[in-house]
């Protein structure tokens, strides 16, 4: 007996009537098609979104809100700094690669002022003032952050500027980012359906998708969409298949999702014939606090420093997680702990306290004298201004004087506003690889053409990123090419 495979795609001469049409579906209602939706229904298509939750919502809006924008933003320019589209682009390259698509940066790039007026206009709020020390999420509603443009190797390759644009919301704005975006959607006449699930594709003789096949409440229903239909369901941190067969290394570790990043949208796309792009790559945030990294050095398992801790934090969790297994301490001394005010240790302590580097060498169980020989060589360094290992900037660096502390990020950190225990593998991830799509969001296949009538965007699609990542540039690159994607799909003519 054959068995059909669950996300093949359904023929449309066996769909004998559609229960809903619409002109342009958008399948999942995060920022990314919240964008997608808006920007179809002003170029006057009608336009249905479904979501598989009971309302909008999805990562985004349990995400910090950070939006990578530059240029030469408002927000910028009240700071006092100037910034240019080419000097942003080389930042994103460098940070973003290997295999970041320059194509897509240099697009965004040259955009990002625009698209930063469009969402002000669309009712998202910028408080124009800097959080200038290093932080996961700030604990105020500054408009503004470093997001390592000021560290090194990026400092020897573009110009820095801070481009983590936040929504006025202290600790995490992605709700306020999703509130406004879902607000003005509706308000250009666009309709909503929840707990809906899209199983298939639905395509004609020719290859084109002319709708989907859905479930709600345990029925099926097919939905007809004439222009086109984008994908914007998220990545695939929820679906340990997947990820055993593209990014093993995600496994096992905490997932930064809202539960429902199956993959759902990549694979029946896939089911069609579409293309991804980089799908083992992830993005890894280390259970460190960025002000006590700053201030201290951060060593593996042999004692040893790996990166310089003043970097973009999800670098160090990368370098962390790929390099090192998680097998990684913070070691500061008790000026550096102090200096950090209590509501940015979001509850972190010492996992072990020593009167003597030996001390601590041996509490921590490294290999003895290598942990004594790293302090050494770090504070011979930091009283000369300078850290030809790691370059460090001067500003953090300091020599770390007993008593010392080291922190074990297995211990892990959670946020001040959530409860529960902490402990894990010192790694929160989510995927960055996706479906591979054209600068409007066309879906590709794996001739390079584009698929009719089937776009995507968000982390359902590979947008800028190749193996490294900022905050702030999912969101960026979910709501500008989201924009892209619905605009594009209403252009298309209606097919009947």
């Amino acid at each position: 007996m054959t068995v059909r495979n669950p996300v093949a795609p359904r023929a449309a001469s066996e769909v004998k009537s559609y229960d809903i049409e619409t002109d342009v579906l958008i399948v999942g209602y995060g920022c990314a098609g919240a964008c997608a939706a808006h920007e179809a229904a002003t170029a006057g298509a009608e336009v249905l979104v479904v979501d598989r939750a009971g309302g909008p919502g999805g990562a985004s809006a349990m995400s910090g809100g950070e939006i990578y924008l530059g240029g030469g933003t408002p927000i910028q320019r009240a700071c006092g700094f100037d910034d240019s589209p080419e000097q942003m682009a080389a930042f994103l390259v460098a940070a973003l690669g290997p295999g970041a698509d320059q194509q897509k940066i240099a697009h965004y790039s040259e955009h990002s002022v625009e698209h930063f007026h469009w969402l002000v206009d669309r009712g998202v709020p910028f408080k124009p003032s800097l959080w200038d020390a290093p932080a996961w999420v700030p604990p105020t509603d500054d408009g503004l952050m470093w997001l390592g443009e000021n560290s090194w190797p990026f400092t020897e390759l573009a110009t820095p500027a801070p481009r983590g644009h936040r929504p006025t919301a202290n600790d995490f704005g992605g709700k306020l980012l999703l509130d406004c975006l879902v607000h003005a959607t509706e308000s250009v006449g666009v309709t909503a359906q929840y707990d809906t699930y899209v199983t298939n594709l639905i395509l004609d003789a020719d290859g084109a998708v002319v709708g989907v096949v859905a479930r709600r409440y345990g029925r099926e229903l097919t939905i007809r969409a004439r222009r086109g239909c984008v994908l914007s369901t998220g990545g695939f941190i929820d679906n340990d298949d997947m990820l055993a067969a593209h990014a093993p290394r995600l496994l096992g570790h905490t997932k930064v999702s809202a539960g429902t990043d199956d993959g759902s949208g990549i694979r029946i796309a896939q089911a069609a014939g579409a293309a991804v792009r980089h799908m083992s790559a992830g993005q890894v945030g280390a259970s460190l606090i960025p002000g006590f990294a700053a201030r201290g050095i951060i060593v593996n398992n042999r004692g040893q420093r790996f990166v310089n801790e003043d970097t973009y934090p999800g670098r160090i969790g990368q370098a962390a997680l790929f390099r090192q297994d998680m097998n990684v301490w913070v070691v500061l001394d008790e000026q550096g702990y102090e200096e950090v005010p209590e509501r940015e240790r979001w509850g972190v302590r010492p996992t072990h306290v020593a009167e003597s580097v030996d001390e601590l060498d041996e509490l921590v169980a490294l290999p003895p004298g290598a942990l004594a020989a790293s302090i050494t060589r770090y504070n011979e360094f930091a009283s000369r201004g300078t850290d030809p290992d790691f370059h460090k900037a001067q500003r953090w660096l300091r020599p770390l004087t007993p008593p010392l502390a080291a922190i074990d990020i297995r211990a892990g950190v959670r946020p001040p506003s959530e409860s529960g225990d902490r402990r894990g593998t010192g790694a929160s991830v989510f995927t960055l690889g996706g479906l591979h799509t054209t600068l409007d969001g066309q879906v590709l296949d794996l001739n390079g053409s584009p698929i009719p009538n089937l776009f995507a965007a968000g982390r359902a699609s590979s947008g800028l990123h190749g193996e490294g990542y900022i905050s702030g540039t999912s969101l960026g690159d979910g709501t500008f090419f989201g924009r892209k994607a619905g605009a594009a799909a209403a252009r298309n003519k209606a097919h009947t």
